[in-house]
């Protein structure tokens, strides 16, 4: 019996790898985690139309042919399509790795098969992972999506610049200036002076967006900080910080969750989070305001980004796969498959790919904040 004939049970059809690699558990991500930050939209075609109403852009879904079209109102509008990308990754089995699995003259155990595949399908779901966090992390933190070609950052697209025209008889909004935070002086309460600006600033920019489905208000938003190392240790160790939790029931805080690394942390209407991007700590990541390198990405340590969450600005496109069986049906957010060598009889290769593109409709919303005067 041929090791390939063993994969032609419905354990590796395309349909149940999918499945698998869809409910596999993730590699922890804080963005990918983040209740209330990203909408999922999955469309039909491998270009997404991003429709302005006014001054406010949305991601807008596809119809099929013949069904009635979404209604929209009055309002002064323009629209342009946007291609989704790939993220492919593939791990090859040769038959010599399968040896401790097949007993000579016996037929092959179908579960330990199962095992080896699960483990390979484990390694590039983790990969995934960790590249769909970088992509999320490029759109919140700079409203850019950005890939590495030859190691060098190349951007995809700058949400800024496709939306720094606004449609015709729209208010234009300005992008926020970076806020500092006099951590070592100052006027007696200056941090929170400054945390009111970058809430009042987002929230005016905000104002009213308009989704896929529904209508959110600005009020409705919470402002969210991805921090550095220092900014966050700066920020959750100064007098005027600690002594809002003096002298009350919260008091006890101060022992153990107010400034406990990679914990979130609530003071002045934002949500500030010891952002842990990857452990490694260095490159342009970590070393300037937020860029990212092909092997590494995280906040500038005396950086922090600001965001609103619960805001309806940030969407995930999801194409449909390659396969003739998947033209005109909804993308899914991964799919999985077994390429067969049934030429030779010596490998199969395991596949997960995705087709998304993350889109920040509204980047004069971001914000940033650097430690010092």
């Amino acid at each position: 019996m041929s090791v390939l004939d063993v994969f032609d049970a419905d354990a590796f059809s395309y349909v149940s790898l999918t499945k698998a690699i869809n409910l596999m558990s993730h590699v922890p991500t804080m963005l990918s985690q983040m209740p209330g930050l990203f909408e999922d939209v999955p469309v039909r075609t491998k270009e997404v139309w991003i429709e302005r109403m006014g001054d406010q852009p949305a991601v807008i879904q596809t119809t099929a042919r013949g069904a009635p079209g979404v209604q929209v109102g009055g309002d002064r509008r323009d629209d342009r399509a946007y291609n989704t990308f790939r993220i492919k990754l593939q791990s090859k089995v040769r038959s010599e790795e399968l040896l401790t699995i097949r007993r000579f003259g016996s037929e092959i155990d179908v579960k330990d098969l199962q095992t080896e595949v699960a483990r390979r399908m484990f390694k590039l779901s983790s990969r995934l992972d960790l590249t769909m966090e970088f992509h999320r992390f490029n759109v919140v933190t700079q409203g850019k999506t950005i890939d590495f070609v030859n190691g060098a950052a190349s951007t995809i697209y700058d949400w800024t610049s496709e939306f720094s025209a606004a449609p015709s008889g729209a208010r234009s909004l300005s992008t926020l200036a970076e806020t500092a935070f006099n951590f070592s002086g100052g006027v007696l309460g200056g941090v929170r002076l400054a945390c009111n600006a970058i809430v009042r600033g987002i929230k005016r920019n905000l104002t009213q967006v308009q989704n896929s489905e529904t209508i959110i208000s600005a009020d409705n938003a919470e402002i969210v900080a991805l921090c550095g190392d220092s900014f966050y240790d700066q920020l959750t160790t100064h007098p005027e910080v600690r002594a809002t939790f003096l002298n009350w029931e919260a008091a006890a805080a101060l022992r153990d969750s107010v400034g406990e690394v990679w914990r979130p942390f609530r003071y002045a209407g934002i949500e500030f989070l010891n952002y842990r991007g990857t452990d490694d700590n260095t490159g342009p990541a970590a070393d300037t305001t937020g860029a990212s390198s092909t092997s590494s990405f995280g906040v500038g340590t005396n950086h922090a980004k600001f965001f609103p969450r619960n805001a309806g600005i940030f969407q995930m496109a999801y194409a449909p796969g390659e396969k003739f069986e998947f033209l005109g049906s909804l993308g899914q957010q991964r799919y999985a498959q077994i390429v067969r060598d049934v030429q030779r009889d010596e490998w199969v290769e395991i596949e997960t790919m995705t087709y998304p593109l993350p889109v920040c409709v509204l980047p004069q919303a971001l914000a940033s904040g650097r430690a010092g005067t």
